[in-house]
């Protein structure tokens, strides 16, 4: 059975996850640093850096929610790259829209509504292809992979940030006990939306981390599939080619 954020409602995973982060989408920013203390931004960064060898010139950003990754892209990207975020939620990407005006890069990064398993582009479009903690909220995790394959160009290079679970002893206990007892009560707080930060434990609890979604990348037909795992294991960086 598949993780929903409202239990009670019985719309599908891929509904339900969009009614959650444009209810959240004010506040998702700051909870976003509030409550990892600020070293998701230095995750983005190693994230990025898999880019560097490769300099793309057109980059697609799945689950773009606010677009810092997508900004964040153009680090490690060709000059004058073109970044192309999508995303199922137009709360989060009207609040992305704001953000890039305000950095003066509307020119650089287009933001648009799209499914990640019904992507509107063409095969092997894109030099890369990225996600930042949004592939475990992928409604069928396998055909949106396969999407982002699709679209990717022969050699051209995948880039996964997600959520994982630490293994060692103490930090599984303390990862444990401050995802499910203390990130609900912060994030219900300041969201108003307490399902979206139980949500978020339970998604990555179901989320098959680590070599398991190595396999999986195999599977779907990417090629040398790899895996960095930051900060004791709380995330961890995917990469593979088309």
């Amino acid at each position: 059975m598949a993780v929903v954020p409202y239990k009670e409602d019985s719309a599908d995973k891929k509904s339900q996850v969009a009614t959650m982060f444009d209810s959240i989408a004010g506040k998702y920013d700051f909870l976003n640093h509030f409550l990892s203390a600020g070293i998701d931004i230095y995750w983005r960064r190693k994230a990025v850096d898999k880019l560097k060898e490769l300099r793309p010139a057109r980059i697609l950003d799945i689950a773009t929610g606010t677009a810092d990754f997508a900004i964040e892209t153009l680090r490690a990207a060709a000059p004058n790259a073109q970044v192309t975020g999508v995303d199922i939620s137009e709360g989060m990407l009207d609040v992305g829209r704001r953000k890039l005006a305000a950095k003066q890069l509307g020119h650089r990064i287009q933001l648009e509504l799209g499914d990640s398993e019904n992507l509107p582009f063409a095969d092997g479009l894109f030099d890369a292809v990225t996600a930042s903690f949004g592939v475990r909220n992928f409604a069928h995790l396998e055909v949106g992979l396969a999407e982002m394959r699709r679209v990717l160009r022969p050699g051209g290079k995948l880039v996964i940030l997600e959520f994982s679970k630490p293994t060692a002893f103490p930090l599984k206990q303390a990862y444990n006990f401050y995802f499910r007892r203390v990130l609900p009560v912060f994030g219900k707080l300041i969201s108003k939306d307490r399902a979206a930060y139980t949500y978020l434990p339970e998604s990555v609890q179901a989320f098959p981390d680590g070599s398991e979604f190595l396999a999986i990348l195999a599977r779907v037909g990417f090629k040398n599939p790899a895996w960095q795992p930051l900060t004791f294991g709380i995330s961890s960086i995917y990469t593979a080619h088309n």
